[in-house]
């Protein structure tokens, strides 16, 4: 018997799922898979709750959200040609499950662990049989499709592939605003339904935003480059991911009889490219978590260390030195290190320099401005959009508490002397 499951979302409040609908039935059976319900124990900003406490969301309820921005959408297309119908199971499921290779705390997994998530999704989304025997239920190559969409090859004129997977898709629509609902931001508060109404086709059958839109593609824009600046590249984020990544590494330097590994993360650690299904799917925040708080027992040090630093929020410290010339990078690193040294902490995991690198938007001519005359590039359209395809580029200089004063005047010193 149909019937109608709601999720009660605090961005778009109720998603109603229309079991007598044959592609959200389908939504609804992916959902109900231990594949994704994994996402409810991947934080979706991974360890930004550090510093905004109430950024405890997870990967499943912005992919929720994101399936329900892909249907928003799809409803808006398909009054403008009829023909779109064709792409309904593709984009809905693509959307729902495009995160489903995250790793424990998301994207600091794929620091850590070199792992990529893209490339996990695809794998679920082929070959893990529950996943792939629903997917086939609603068309024999729907999983090739899907899979298909989380590639980087060209996207010109896909209007499935501009949906799910470019600069300005489904995923972003939804986390911005998700995101900084959750960390008490007001910065993502993006106009979604100005941007779904001015959404069209271009001659060329890509997907296209008409001249109204551009304002509210200017506004996404300079939102995501204020909540990256902000949030995702907060330094107590790269803090938090500087540590795990050193108690990983150090554990893979360890003897791997002389410290405990459950048989699943061991692989994580040593082994990443023996993972099968299983193994993957039991790795989650949960799990690294229960690991990090046993190791900072029963480890020897310095992993027992900056096990308790990760668990307590004893982190490092990190000054900004982006403005400092190569050289004098360098040079403070050299200095850094020695007086970690002297203080008795190993200067190759209590300190270090960490960069970051911030493309910007980078249009790859998936989105363009159609004024049913002319087809043009956004960047051209707009002199704020070319700004903001600018590159950024921050450093850190990473220390224990300890020597905090010594490193900071270290900094003024050099700051003084080149002004």
């Amino acid at each position: 018997m149909a019937k109608q499951i709601i999720f009660h979302d605090p961005i778009h409040k109720a998603i109603v799922i229309d079991t007598s609908k044959d592609e959200e039935l389908m939504i609804l059976e992916l959902i109900e898979t231990h594949a994704f319900q994994r996402l409810r124990r991947i934080k979706q900003l991974g360890t930004a709750s550090y510093v905004f406490h109430g950024a405890e969301a997870s990967r499943f309820t912005h992919s929720l959200g994101v399936f329900n921005v892909a249907r928003k959408i799809y409803k808006k297309l398909v009054e403008e040609n009829r023909d779109f119908e064709a792409y309904k199971f593709v984009l809905y499921a693509g959307a729902l499950l495009h995160d489903l290779g995250h790793g424990p705390f998301s994207h600091i997994s794929e620091e850590i662990f070199c792992h990529q998530h893209e490339s996990w999704s695809r794998k679920l989304i082929k070959e893990y049989q529950p996943i792939k025997s629903i997917l086939k239920k609603y068309g024999k190559d729907t999983a090739d499709k899907i899979s298909n969409l989380f590639t980087s090859k060209n996207i010109i004129a896909n209007p499935l592939k501009t949906l799910i997977s470019s600069e300005i898709d489904c995923d972003r629509l939804d986390y911005l605003l998700r995101d900084s609902y959750n960390t008490g931001t007001k910065y993502g508060l993006v106009d979604l339904e100005r941007i779904i109404s001015a959404l069209t086709f271009a001659p060329d059958s890509s997907i296209a935003i008409k001249p109204k839109g551009v304002i509210a593609i200017e506004h996404f824009l300079v939102l995501r480059n204020m909540m990256y600046r902000t949030i995702y590249n907060h330094r107590i984020n790269e803090i938090c991911s500087w540590i795990l990544e050193k108690i990983i590494s150090s554990i893979r330097n360890e003897d791997s009889k002389k410290i405990w590994v459950d048989k699943y993360l061991h692989k994580l650690i040593f082994t990443p490219q023996s993972l099968d299904h299983e193994d993957f799917l039991a790795n989650d925040d949960i799990t690294l978590s229960y690991h990090i708080n046993v190791w900072k027992n029963e480890a020897s040090e310095p992993i027992a260390n900056l096990c308790k630093m990760f668990l307590d929020r004893k982190l490092l410290k990190a000054s900004d030195i982006s403005f400092l010339s190569n050289i004098d990078k360098l040079r403070l690193l050299a200095f850094t290190k020695q007086i970690c040294e002297e203080n008795n902490f190993d200067s190759n995991l209590f300190c270090g320099l960490k960069e970051k690198n911030f493309k910007g938007f980078e249009s790859n001519n998936s989105l363009k401005v159609w004024d049913g005359n002319l087809l043009s590039n956004l960047d051209n359209s707009s002199i704020l959009i070319k700004a903001l395809m600018k590159p950024q580029k921050s450093s850190l200089i990473i220390y224990p508490e300890k020597i905090r004063m010594q490193v900071n005047e270290k900094i003024l010193s050099f700051k003084e002397r080149n002004q």
